[in-house]
């Protein structure tokens, strides 16, 4: 765990000093987001209109709603991953596989290519055999 970090913010234009395990850099980011949704927010007259209370109902909500969809998002790019490892998986298992294969028919290849030369050699001398017994 890392040391704790105070760091002063500036939120809705007042200055705060908020504590976390995260570096300052994190906390002022935090910060800019939810100034960000104060912005976006305080640009609504509707919004505007309301109390103060519900104004930060809605802000709050507003920031679950994000939390919810970003986890979400989260949890569909971890299955996508899950589901690309898994073909991954499969797709080296089928490489070894063939590579596999690939050695044994080589392998008898070479044995096919070796009888090959040995019937070739045995056809000249059979071949040289009969030329010498007709003379």
């Amino acid at each position: 765990m890392s040391a704790k970090t105070d760091t002063e913010v500036i939120i809705g234009g007042k200055v705060l000093t908020v504590s976390g395990n995260e570096s300052a850099e994190y906390l002022q980011r935090v910060a800019a987001y939810i100034n960000n949704k104060l912005n976006e927010y305080n640009k609504m007259d509707s919004f505007k209109r309301q109390s103060l209370d519900k104004q930060n109902m809605l802000i709050q909500l507003n920031m679950a709603d994000d939390y919810f969809k970003a986890k979400n998002q989260i949890e569909l790019l971890e299955q996508d991953l899950r589901a690309k490892e898994n073909e991954l998986y499969d797709l080296k298992h089928e490489l070894i596989a063939a590579q596999i294969k690939l050695d044994n028919t080589n392998k008898a290849l070479k044995e096919a290519q070796q009888e090959l030369n040995e019937s070739s050699k045995q056809i000249v001398r059979l071949e040289t055999e009969l030329k010498e017994s007709k003379k």
